[in-house]
């Protein structure tokens, strides 16, 4: 929402708060738990994600200004830029994955990773401009599908049927 300004960027705080703990922490616990269940797809794609989130957190409070300040080192866009893009490439094989999976599920990967690539390349640009806009309505939506996703999933396990259709994409 930062990224799309549909909040301001002093409230970032508040983002970086929800990131570190429900899709940081939370997330790497579901990793694992999904590691236990022998769910291969849900483990690394939770325990990967939760490890963005813990991370993100850090390089944005801790690491980023430090590149900032450093003689001779990228700008730290460029250095964000280039993490985005790291992870646009594990988003673009997950979604590879996901074709195993559900639509539900891989629209949330395919919306993540164009997501990826337009913050990757608006870091490039500064991190101000149309492309962070754009990038910013694209993790909303991504947002979005993927509460629908996980919504079908908790209400359609407790219901033990289909009430809120993933549309399966297993053979």
């Amino acid at each position: 929402m930062v990224n799309a300004n549909a909040i301001s960027g002093k409230d970032v705080f508040v983002v970086l708060s929800v990131a570190g703990a429900y899709g940081g922490l939370a997330q790497l616990l579901a990793g694992m738990w999904a590691f236990a269940e022998r769910n291969t797809f849900a483990a690394v794609a939770f325990t990967s994600y939760g490890a963005f989130w813990i991370s993100f957190v850090l390089l944005v409070q801790f690491f980023l200004p430090e590149t900032a300040k450093a003689s001779g080192m990228l700008p730290a866009s460029h250095a964000l830029a280039l993490y985005l893009f790291c992870w646009g490439f594990f988003t673009l094989y997950t979604w590879l994955a996901s074709f195993r999976i559900s639509v539900a599920v891989n629209l949330v990967f395919l919306s993540l990773w164009i997501a990826y690539v337009l913050l990757g390349l608006g870091m490039l640009g500064g991190g101000h401009g149309t492309i962070t806009h754009s990038a910013g309505y694209v993790t909303i939506a991504c947002a979005v599908i993927a509460w629908y996703t996980a919504a079908a999933s908790v209400i359609n396990g407790t219901a033990h049927r289909s009430v809120i259709p993933a549309v399966p994409l297993t053979r």
